[in-house]
């Protein structure tokens, strides 16, 4: 494991994978982002998947890790923050949940408990609408890897007064949805402010992470707004963090 005395920042973003280069399909090639372009000279495709420059590198893995069929986000997940090959201990992909043999290996292994175990500050940097604790709070049990684990820790989950104090993110980043589909009035930041935000929060804490989901319903046909404004934001807000990081404090 790394070093619980370093300022980690963990960003995970849900239903990303390297495609062949094209301008049709591709919304990397088709719409441009500027985030790999600026970092590594071009954009990540099947016939270059490792892209190095200076101490940052880009490298793929595979998802399917010896296990056959498409890869689902509860055991996909499981894997990435718990370090486990999940596919292979219960012998398929599965999701959007985690299968409930995993949920005993993610309540003693996730990542998050890792630096709670050393006393150490943990962010989990998501924000949750009101709605989303109405459900937990009803006795239902159904939540995403990251959720769960913060769940099974006891940590805190963040809400309405974080975001409002910066102190957290809502999963779109510039809070537009939260206004638009549930009723919220938070003010609308710019993926710009959103990740000055996050690096703030990743200077107080051992370890922070966030999970951004859209580009994950994006590809799953479940998302209503544009595609190339979403991705715009995305990159915004990726580069902005790439470049306004400030080593000295992480």
């Amino acid at each position: 494991m790394t070093n619980p005395d370093n300022h980690i920042l963990f960003l995970f973003l849900d239903g990303v994978g390297i495609g062949k280069k094209d301008y049709e399909w591709n919304p990397f090639f088709k719409y441009g982002f500027k985030t790999f372009e600026n970092l590594f000279g071009e954009i990540p495709h099947l016939e270059k998947q490792f892209l190095k420059n200076g101490k940052m590198f880009l490298s793929p893995v595979d998802a399917l890790m010896d296990v056959a069929g498409l890869p689902q986000s509860g055991t996909g997940q499981t894997s990435i923050f718990c370090g486990v090959k999940a596919p292979q201990i219960i012998g398929q992909h599965f999701g959007p949940f985690p299968f409930s043999t995993l949920i005993p290996i993610i309540q003693r292994q996730n990542i998050f408990k890792y630096f709670v175990d050393q006393k150490k500050n943990v962010m989990f940097a998501n924000a949750y609408p009101q709605i989303f604790f109405d459900y937990i709070n009803s006795g239902k049990k159904r939540l995403s890897v990251t959720t769960l684990s913060c769940n099974l820790n006891a940590m805190k989950l963040n809400g309405y007064d974080e975001v409002v104090a910066g102190n957290a993110l809502t999963a779109e980043i510039t809070n537009r949805r939260w206004n638009t589909k549930l009723g919220y009035n938070l003010p609308t930041i710019s993926p710009k402010k959103a990740a000055e935000n996050l690096l703030n929060i990743s200077y107080k804490n051992s370890f922070t992470a966030f999970e951004y989901f859209l580009t994950d319903h994006l590809g799953h046909g479940r998302y209503d707004e544009d595609t190339e404004v979403t991705l715009h934001e995305l990159d915004e807000f990726l580069l902005t963090i790439f470049s306004q990081f400030d080593e000295q404090k992480l």
